[in-house]
């Protein structure tokens, strides 16, 4: 099992439209988590700037901009992201785009988006046209990203349990789509492939990326320190 710290485990997604914002959440947070994701929302808003005043407070940071182009043009991309002190970058695509994001292993680490988390099976079948079994399609993208060269993959919680299973853990997985066990059936929102902190890391993943259950909740801090106590007890429960 990796050791990642455990106020490492939980990415807390900056989810915002403006840097002020963001700084809030992370001079509020970061004396319980010290990894936070920078969406395309944020990004926009603040450009490098952001990424590099939450690194300097010796904090890691994961940009999430699911890359999808050309290769030469994901390639220069993701160059961009040298020497910025990121950590995860995440990248869409087949596998030239892929094999393009991963040629520059001097930054941060890639991971491949295998099925987005909110994403159900009616929207395969709008998408390909006919019914595609969701576990499958997931394990074969990571199968092949990890073929190529990828760090790691982003992969709900209920796929993660087979990708670890069959293919190591020689490889990361970090895990969206986090939510409250109680009454989370009842949650309405974009998000359909749910899991809790802690059945995601039973399944296998190594971090959780989590956002409005924390940025929604009367008390953030207290919700932080119940996923991990749940990520916790899971590790223990898998070591």
């Amino acid at each position: 099992m990796k050791d990642i710290p455990l106020n490492e485990r939980i990415i807390f997604a900056l989810d915002v439209d403006h840097p002020d914002k963001a700084k809030e959440w992370v001079e509020q947070l970061d004396d319980h988590i010290r990894f936070y994701k920078v969406g395309l929302q944020l990004f926009l808003a603040g450009w490098f700037n952001i990424v590099d005043w939450i690194v300097k407070r010796g904090n890691k940071v994961m940009v999430d901009l699911k890359f999808f182009d050309i290769p030469e043009t994901v390639n220069l991309a993701v160059r961009q992201l040298k020497d910025r002190g990121v950590t995860f970058a995440t990248v869409h695509g087949n596998d030239p785009i892929i094999e393009a994001a991963v040629k520059e292993k001097n930054g941060p680490k890639i991971l491949a988006v295998t099925v987005l988390t909110s994403f159900g099976e009616e929207d395969m079948i709008e998408m390909f046209g006919q019914p595609v079994n969701i576990e499958d399609l997931v394990f074969s993208r990571a199968r092949r990203a990890l073929r190529i060269g990828c760090d790691g993959v982003v992969s709900s919680g209920l796929e993660a349990k087979r990708l670890r299973g069959s293919l190591g853990q020689g490889f990361l997985i970090v895990t969206p789509g986090i939510r409250p066990g109680k009454n989370r059936e009842e949650i309405m929102d974009d998000q359909k492939r749910i899991v809790t902190a802690g059945e995601a890391i039973t399944n296998g993943a190594d971090y959780v990326v989590v956002g409005r259950p924390i940025s929604n909740a009367a008390a953030p801090l207290a919700v932080v320190a119940q996923m991990q106590d749940e990520i916790s007890r899971a590790l223990t429960a898998r070591a």
